[in-house]
């Protein structure tokens, strides 16, 4: 008997769909913890998060929400905004949270990397957090889900109506190779130099209900999907789908999950303002009446890897009719066209850092030229990331 060519609509649960005011953002920044003088990871977040907690109550449980939080990994915090109505605002909150995080890690001998891996700390020896969801992980993903020694940057965008998520998505689906490569900041991994740009993409897409997500006509269409896997014990919230972009139904967001973790504030900006007009670009898109395209399945997975393997050297797919571009090239369109909407959203700078980091260098360019200048020595890359991560703001 075939499967039904659609997901199950009558045993869906309800998913409510809190909508947020249009274009609206909140930004997540995972960093890690290293030894100051050795360069390696180190797993003292607990200890952190407890101090800056203890030293700023408004940065934990007792704010409006947690702003600095732990995650998978012992030598991993993230930082969280607000709500915030434009980028340049957003920035700002991360740039006082961390010069907070930073006034108890400075006397411990700690600094903050932020990288989408580190380049030779050994996955084996980093200890998960104690805390039955991540020992979940652990024993159903094994041996991949040791790996996930990894850090990233999420983007949420407000909608103004759930009808919009899923378009929306699928809109942001299609700029995927595009953040993807301009982020790219993981080339090392464990000593060695994996050839690709963003080493942890792939690496991420091993939890099974992480990776790319898939395409609904509707949204009855999405909680049958979500209440397969709930019904079949793949999830028991909603929050377990990690997919890469993701409706995020309790804030009224759509999650962007793309890009390794930035080292520095600028590039979180760059990032944050392309995305947010992305969406905005989109939601008007939808409020005229239009439709978004939507590219096939095998078009997306192909542009993944591409953009993990080459990074702003790739040439992507832009289209159902196979047509090809490259995406540095693309990018530099896409620039122009956001041009307006960003000065009207707040964020031309921010916007234009976009073209200095094509211009110039993206993370794991940098990280190669950095190891290659002090003769593949890794600690210098570490020391590297850490300094532009104090400097540039």
């Amino acid at each position: 008997m075939p499967f039904p060519a659609h997901p199950r609509e009558d045993h869906a649960v309800h998913i409510d769909f809190e909508t947020s005011e249009n274009s609206t953002l909140g930004v997540e920044w995972e960093v890690a913890l290293v030894d100051r003088e050795s360069g390696e990871l180190a797993p003292r977040a607990q200890e952190v998060l407890e101090a800056v907690v203890g030293e700023y109550p408004e940065l934990g449980e007792e704010g409006d929400h947690p702003q600095v939080t732990g995650e998978f990994l012992q030598n991993t915090v993230e930082m969280v905004t607000g709500v915030c109505s434009a980028v340049p605002e957003a920035v700002e909150h991360l740039a006082q949270t961390q010069d907070r995080i930073r006034k108890i890690t400075d006397p411990r001998s700690l600094e903050i990397f932020a990288a989408g891996t580190h380049p030779f700390s050994d996955w084996t020896e980093q200890p998960v957090v104690d805390a039955e969801r991540y020992y979940k992980v652990l024993d159903r993903a094994q041996y991949w889900g040791r790996q996930m020694v990894i850090f990233g940057m999420h983007v949420h965008v407000g909608i103004d109506h759930r009808d919009k998520a899923l378009p929306v998505l699928d809109g942001l689906m299609n700029y995927y190779p595009h953040l993807l490569a301009l982020s790219a900041n993981s080339p090392y991994w464990c000593g060695h130099d994996t050839g690709y740009a963003s080493h942890r993409a792939l690496i991420f897409q091993q939890l099974s209900t992480a990776g790319l997500p898939f395409h609904f006509d509707s949204w009855s269409e999405y909680e049958a999907y979500v209440s397969d896997l709930m019904e079949t014990g793949v999830i028991e919230e909603i929050s377990e789908n990690r997919w890469d972009i993701r409706p995020v139904p309790r804030f009224g967001t759509v999650e962007m999950r793309v890009c390794d973790g930035p080292s520095n504030l600028r590039e979180i900006g760059a990032l944050a303002a392309l995305t947010q007009c992305l969406v905005e670009s989109f939601s008007r898109t939808l409020d005229e009446g239009r439709s978004i395209a939507v590219m096939p399945p095998w078009h997306h997975q192909e542009n993944k890897w591409r953009a993990a393997r080459y990074g702003l050297d790739a040439v992507v797919i832009r289209d159902a009719q196979n047509h090809e571009r490259p995406v540095a090239e693309d990018l530099t369109e896409v620039l122009n066209r956001l041009e307006p909407l960003a000065a009207e959203l707040g964020c031309a700078d921010e916007l234009g850092y976009v073209e200095t980091m094509m211009t110039g260098e993206t993370g794991y360019q940098r990280q190669r030229r950095i190891a290659e200048a002090n003769g593949g020595d890794l600690r210098a890359v570490v020391r590297d990331i850490v300094a532009q991560n104090r400097e540039i703001r």
